[in-house]
């Protein structure tokens, strides 16, 4: 049997790479894969202390955040030609 904060510490340290990730990063798609990182610490955390109910909320939450981010990413790809994430600066007015 795996110790409760066996998984408390695998959620911290996945959580702090995918928030390393999004601060370093500069492509928009591996930024979205650290938000999807951060969310799976996330669950993790919550499996281990036994709240099944936030676990269906926040892989919803993971759901809605990549369809809506690949679809913001494409558009953006499609009129920039790359997926910086300086040029969502661009995209005011």
């Amino acid at each position: 049997m795996i110790p409760t904060y066996s998984y408390l510490v695998l959620g911290c340290i996945l959580f702090s790479i995918g928030t390393l990730g999004v601060l370093i990063r500069r492509n928009v798609v591996i930024v979205l894969m650290c938000i999807e990182l951060m969310l799976n610490a996330v669950n993790l955390i919550l499996v281990s202390v036994c709240e099944p109910v936030f676990v269906f909320f926040i892989m919803m939450v993971a759901a809605v955040e990549v369809s809506v981010g690949l679809a913001l990413i494409a558009r953006v790809y499609r009129k920039f030609g790359t997926t910086d994430i300086s040029t969502f600066g661009q995209l005011k007015g």
